[in-house]
């Protein structure tokens, strides 16, 4: 991997369900904002977001905290490393 890959991250693409809630006007600007920071950390860290936690079963398949200490929810993505280009996709955003 050369030093521009290193540095330039995966993309994060959203989901249908995920780009519907960011496209809804009643969607409190907090979660709006939480879910496009929780995108730039993911395409940053390669998918590889400090503090995430993986299924199981589906290793690839990731969870985060959304907002200051998980206080607006929690975001769930999945790594998608084999594909080429390799990226993340954020599925879903389950918020309190």
């Amino acid at each position: 991997m050369s030093d521009s890959e290193e540095t330039e991250g995966w993309p994060c693409h959203l989901s249908p369900e995920v780009e519907r809630l960011l496209l809804d006007p009643k969607t409190d600007p907090q979660m709006f904002s939480a879910i496009i920071a929780t995108t730039v950390v993911i395409n940053e860290t390669s998918g590889e977001v400090p503090g995430h936690t993986a299924s199981q079963q589906w290793p690839q398949q990731r969870r985060i905290p959304l907002g200051p200490h998980g206080s607006l929810g929690v975001a769930e993505y999945v790594v998608v490393a084999d594909a080429d280009p390799p990226h993340c996709i954020l599925t879903r955003v389950q918020p309190y």
